[in-house]
């Protein structure tokens, strides 16, 4: 495939590395709205954007990809609250869209995991549960969107829980999610659930960015040729077959 890097930073260094190790093509890198206009007529012959920017111009990026016509898969976060008009927008544009809270395999195993704690634990009535996420210090939303994933999964199984909170001190109603930004933390996520007899933990920490970037390539493999509104299930499930 012939891509483009969209965010040319930490993350689309490795992309950019593992799409390389995986006999693709990367024919151009952007950074900002003139390297965006200048190399457009480039863009427009790309298979696939590969998105790692800034949740303030995401949005942008995915305008840019529906007006040029190029599929895009995105792993910025910290937009999910224009979700909608960028899934009405993708429709409208007969347009290729795909976005994850998190590429890495290894992380979206633990969403599925959690759901199934989160599921036997409320059933269980006992339970309290809360959220933690470290990252670096150079992560600009807070908390991680793989965070306020855990958080929604949870949230759908508790009837008490309402809402998320990133805070520690919540009323009974809220979930907690701490955040902390230290170092060079690649991302750890951890979710404990209390009782008055025993605690459960469960946790992800990336060991490096590689994981994240595999993700996203094989995101853009399985949208090759596709049109519609696609998220990480949809490829976890073909990847079963």
């Amino acid at each position: 495939m012939k891509i483009v890097i969209s965010g040319y930073g930490r993350m689309g260094h490795e992309v950019e590395k593992i799409a390389l190790s995986r006999s693709h093509i990367i024919i151009a890198t952007v950074d900002n709205d003139i390297e965006w206009s200048e190399q457009s007529e480039i863009i427009k012959t790309a298979d696939v954007v590969i998105d790692f920017s800034l949740p303030q111009t995401a949005t942008k990026v995915f305008e840019k990809c529906f007006e040029l016509g190029v599929p895009i898969v995105t792993g910025t976060t910290g937009w999910y609250e224009d979700l909608e008009s960028v899934r009405v927008s993708c429709e409208k544009n007969n347009a290729c869209f795909f976005y994850s809270h998190n590429f890495s395999i290894g992380v979206n195993i633990f969403f599925e995991a959690n759901k199934l704690i989160a599921s036997l634990t409320a059933a269980a009535n006992n339970y309290s549960v809360g959220v933690e996420e470290t990252h670096h210090v150079h992560k600009m939303d807070s908390p991680s969107g793989t965070a306020i994933k855990v958080a929604e999964d949870i949230i759908s199984e508790y009837q008490e829980l309402k809402e998320w909170k990133n805070y520690a001190e919540v009323d009974k109603s809220q979930l907690p999610i701490k955040s902390y930004r230290e170092g060079e933390v690649i991302g750890s996520h951890s979710v404990d659930y209390h009782s008055n007899i025993d605690h459960i933990r469960i946790s992800h920490i990336a060991k490096n960015r590689s994981g994240f970037a595999l993700g996203a390539i094989l995101a853009a493999e399985y949208v090759f040729g596709k049109k519609g509104f696609f998220s990480m299930s949809d490829l976890m499930k073909d990847l079963q077959k």
